[in-house]
């Protein structure tokens, strides 16, 4: 098969080809994340013409560090496991659209997605895979030394620090990864965290306290960055006792989770959990037929594992499900 092409669209670009907005698509997969690219492969497989509209290929896998325990690499890199996804979608010939979604709406049976670019598309179905965004501190200074000090991407980032001192806020798996990745450049690192346990698996706990590198400052809270053009210090709080206290660092890093993009899945009129997670069952089915969801946006137990391997094997579900629904609908002679 001939590879596939990969249309990076900007707010400043003249958008895409007729060839891609001009036609009704049997499915259209709305992010790119390891649950979208599993289902444009099993989408592509059924032989169900398939688009990919994403912000980013790879979604939190790409900024992710050492992967350790998917099916078939014993350890690899985020980025490089993204690497090899798209190359598998790029196989089936599955276009890749790089661009944002604003909403999605029924016209008639089919649905009409619109994105930020002022690009229009159809299809018979879609599968919304587009995970969650990282959590921000919100404390004065962020934002202005964001890209100078501050990053929410250690594999992006790491090597920028090397020699200095760096901290990681955050208590769970990506703190954990994040601050072990940054040991192999960094001279110290510290793990910033607001309990006195760390919600890490024991794996990456282990690993943690093994390390010479890293200290763990528990029970302490960020509440200022500061510098002059780039970050040199955080202002710390103590939890139990409000002392506050100075942290010189070169680089902070954060971890402290995510959340769906709950504004969009409303617009689109999708019955939703109260934190804000698409409701789905057993098939990825949600409350509109016709569209279903995968991966780390959907209201599925346990929520609290988020593994790349579940979100592709939703995504791999999410495929076979819509394709159900349209052989139902439409029959095999739908072109």
């Amino acid at each position: 098969m001939s590879s596939a092409f990969k249309i990076s669209v900007t707010k400043m670009d003249f958008g895409v080809s007729e060839e891609l907005t001009g036609k009704v698509y049997d499915a259209i997969i709305i992010g790119g994340g390891p649950a979208g690219m599993s289902a444009a492969i099993y989408a592509a497989r059924y032989g169900m013409s398939t688009i990919i509209i994403t912000e980013e290929i790879g979604g939190q896998v790409a900024k992710a560090g050492w992967v350790e325990n998917y099916l078939g690499y014993t350890r690899i890199m985020g980025p490089d496991l993204v690497t090899k996804f798209e190359e598998h979608v790029k196989y089936y010939n599955v276009p890749i659209i790089i661009d944002s979604v604003e909403n999605v709406e029924r016209d008639g049976d089919l649905f009409k997605v619109y994105t930020i670019n002022g690009d229009e598309y159809t299809a018979r179905t879609i599968i919304l895979t587009v995970g969650e965004k990282k959590r921000k501190l919100n404390v004065p200074g962020e934002d202005t030394f964001n890209g100078r000090g501050v990053s929410y991407c250690a594999p992006c980032d790491a090597p920028l620090f090397k020699g200095k001192v760096v901290a990681v806020v955050g208590g769970g798996d990506s703190a954990a990864s994040a601050a072990l990745l940054l040991t192999e450049y960094a001279s110290k690192v510290y793990i910033i965290h607001r309990r006195n346990q760390l919600r890490a698996q024991k794996y990456y706990q282990d690993l943690l306290l093994k390390n010479p590198k890293i200290e763990i400052i528990w029970n302490t809270v960020v509440k200022e960055l500061q510098g002059d053009k780039l970050l040199r210090k955080a202002i710390l709080q103590r939890v139990d006792t409000k002392e506050v206290f100075e942290l010189p660092l070169d680089g902070l890093f954060v971890e402290i989770g995510a959340e769906p993009p709950v504004d969009l899945f409303k617009r689109i009129g999708l019955e939703l959990s109260q934190d804000g997670y698409i409701k789905v069952n057993h098939l990825m089915e949600t409350s509109i037929p016709g569209i279903y969801a995968a991966g780390d946006c959907v209201d599925l137990t346990p929520r609290d594992f988020r593994q790349i391997v579940v979100a592709a094997g939703q995504g791999a579900l999410a495929a076979y499900s819509a394709y159900n629904y349209i052989i139902k609908k439409y029959g095999f002679n739908r072109r």
